[in-house]
């Protein structure tokens, strides 16, 4: 592990972090916080980078310049600047009204802040005199690869941080100490919304190993995902491996887990977890393996695309396969260089029969059989 001053010259080295570093100096209150030290601290890159600010946040924002974007009823402030995003927060305080409500806040000391967080590898504040403060055992946690809540009533405040604390013990390879595991089982994820869950399962997808934060979610508290939710990690890398850049991993990725659902529960869930219709359809489509039999039944180029024509490209990267590789690398790009004006104005009628002969050249295309418009036109006009 680094030590503070070592996590400090890494945060020197980052263009983001020299940022900070040239704006804010030493004891104006201004303090990084949370995952960015532990990343630091673990001599690993941070993925992001909050402040915790005594004094006012508006004028500490406005000093990094950039695009500013205020959450009043947090006090947060977001700012994007030369390809750097920077969240900031007024040092506070926080209590829960009830079981999952969103906490009430006030300004507080950073100690106060600090205590507020939920696992004390996350409770640790750099200086920007390599100074660091933290709860107490937070750096002995860090050390011991250990992740422990700070106290017995997290969970119940804030039930979504039990799929924090299954992200975290994936990405950092960290283990549940065994109070916070208990604590976690007992856990109500129906006192929060569906966002708000559904939030924290976006998060879960973009993790580097979305599989295994599911596995040790479910370990913690089956709960939280539904009862057919499967991750299949083999199937999932194949078909990572196929999807195209314009495709979704993250909605590739739930389909993936969610093949084995009932389809109408499954849309249920979607709905509820806050998915907006495209998305919940996607992943609908994806986790039916629609295309799959057919796909993989397929002799020629022309049947490959009949049958993966129209599913999008994650349900056809989820089918598998060298048919697969080729719709989505080569044959979904095959276009005709004639259209329906050039049928029309051959004397064809307006109606179904101008895409019926046009998919016939398209076909022949595909096939090798004709190329150039010339070969097109005279096989789209053939009797």
């Amino acid at each position: 592990m680094r030590s503070s001053r070592a996590a400090l010259d890494a945060l020197r080295a980052d263009p983001c972090g020299a940022r900070l570093l040239r704006t804010f100096g030493p004891n104006e209150g201004v303090h990084l916080v949370g995952g960015a030290v532990r990343d630091l601290l673990l001599e690993r890159a941070p993925r992001e980078l909050d402040l915790v600010v005594e004094g006012d946040v508006a004028a500490a924002a406005a000093r990094l310049g950039g695009e500013v974007e205020a959450h009043d009823r947090f006090g947060t402030v977001l700012v994007r600047c030369d390809g750097c995003t920077f969240d900031l927060v007024r040092a506070r305080a926080e209590s829960y009204a009830q079981p999952g409500a969103l906490p009430d806040v006030r300004p507080g000391t950073l100690e106060e802040d600090l205590r507020r967080r939920d696992v004390t590898v996350n409770a640790i504040a750099l200086g920007f005199d390599g100074e660091l403060a933290a709860v107490p055992g937070a750096l002995d946690d860090l050390r011991a690869g250990v992740l422990r809540v700070l106290h017995d009533g997290s969970f119940v405040d804030d039930p979504t941080r039990v799929w924090r604390v299954a992200r975290y013990a994936a990405r950092l390879g960290f283990e549940v100490e065994p109070h916070t595991r208990a604590l976690a089982a007992r856990a109500d994820p129906a006192t929060v919304s569906g966002d708000r869950l559904g939030a924290e399962l976006r998060l879960a997808l973009r993790e580097p190993d979305p599989s295994a934060a599911f596995e040790v979610l479910r370990s913690l508290n089956a709960l939280y995902l539904p009862e057919d939710f499967e991750p299949r990690p083999r199937a999932l890398a194949a078909a990572l491996a196929l999807l195209p850049e314009d495709g979704r991993a993250d909605l590739l990725t739930l389909a993936a887990c969610t093949a084995g659902m009932d389809a109408a529960a499954l849309l249920r869930w979607l709905d509820g977890m806050g998915f907006i219709a495209s998305e919940r359809d996607l992943v609908a489509a994806a986790s039916r393996f629609v295309t799959g039999a057919p796909l993989r039944a397929a002799r020629t180029p022309s049947e490959i695309a009949r049958a993966a024509r129209g599913a999008p490209v994650e349900a056809v990267a989820l089918a598998g396969g060298e048919n697969a590789r080729r719709w989505l690398d080569e044959l979904r790009h095959v276009r005709l260089e004639i259209d329906g004006h050039d049928l029309l104005a051959a004397g064809i009628p307006e109606g179904p029969e101008i895409g019926a002969r046009l998919q016939r050249a398209l076909d022949r295309k595909l096939d090798g059989e004709i190329s150039g418009r010339d070969e097109e036109l005279a096989a789209a006009l053939a009797p």
